[in-house]
């Protein structure tokens, strides 16, 4: 399929399509550079210097996923605090049917099937003078398990790359296209997938995870009372027992 097949397949203004690339985050910054509209879709078969969040690296193996980036160009900044759980809320039953099981949300920013990891989404925005010029939406989804990441899960045996990103990319860029905080609606989405609710964290506090609040940020019981919930608003969720 042609990089103009692919764009009209899953509904974007252009699509451009590596073999191998460092990083598709690379290439839309680049492309946003040059003028790239908004909706402007980078895919790659395998990266060598997939990211993660923190500066993890994310294995991108030949044929293994399903590895892109999304270009948008936003007007609401405070919606950026929200997008990377507003993606996963809506990403999430984008990919169910091709999962074994339903997919599970676990803040800030990861899609689990059961307790193993399926995917990660990672937000790198350029700013002017306090205002976005660009957004590049980075995900990426195991179509298999990277045999070295025991924690890893991939989909369902047989699953197609080009179905997954045609329900995928629409729905990255309909939790682009929404502005303000998480509503009511995106907040019982995200309650009904949460991986983390009512379990023990050791970070980015310790305590007990009650969910998130309308800006994104993590809920935390620190108290054994339950009386002290703290709002907890960068870092990374650790579990108890995932330590």
């Amino acid at each position: 399929m042609s990089a103009g097949e692919l764009a009209a397949r899953v509904g974007v203004p252009r699509a451009v399509v590596f073999e191998t690339v460092s990083s598709t985050l690379d290439v839309a910054h680049a492309l946003a550079l040059e003028g790239a509209p908004a909706g402007t879709l980078v895919v790659a078969d395998a990266q060598t210097s997939g990211r993660g969040r923190q500066g993890r690296a994310w294995q991108s193996e030949s044929g293994a996923g399903v590895w892109l980036t999304v270009l948008e160009r936003p007007t609401d900044a405070a919606a950026l605090d929200v997008l990377s759980l507003r993606i996963g809320i809506e990403v999430a039953p984008a990919l169910d049917p091709f999962a074994e099981s339903g997919i599970r949300l676990k803040w800030p920013n990861d899609l689990y099937v059961g307790s193993r990891k399926l995917a990660g989404v990672l937000l790198e925005a350029r700013w002017r003078e306090n205002v976005p010029e660009w957004v590049a939406i980075g995900v990426g989804i195991n179509v298999r398990a990277p045999s070295s990441e025991r924690r890893a899960i991939g989909l369902r045996d047989g699953v197609s790359r080009l179905d997954v990103l045609s329900a995928v990319v629409p729905a990255i860029r309909r939790a682009a296209s929404r502005a303000g905080r998480l509503d009511g609606s995106e907040l019982q989405a995200f309650a009904a997938r949460d991986l983390a609710a009512g379990r023990e964290c050791v970070e980015p506090v310790a305590g007990r995870v009650r969910g998130i609040d309308e800006g994104g940020a993590l809920l935390v019981d620190v108290a054994s009372s339950g009386a002290q919930v703290t709002a907890v608003r960068a870092g990374s969720l650790v579990l108890k027992e995932e330590r």
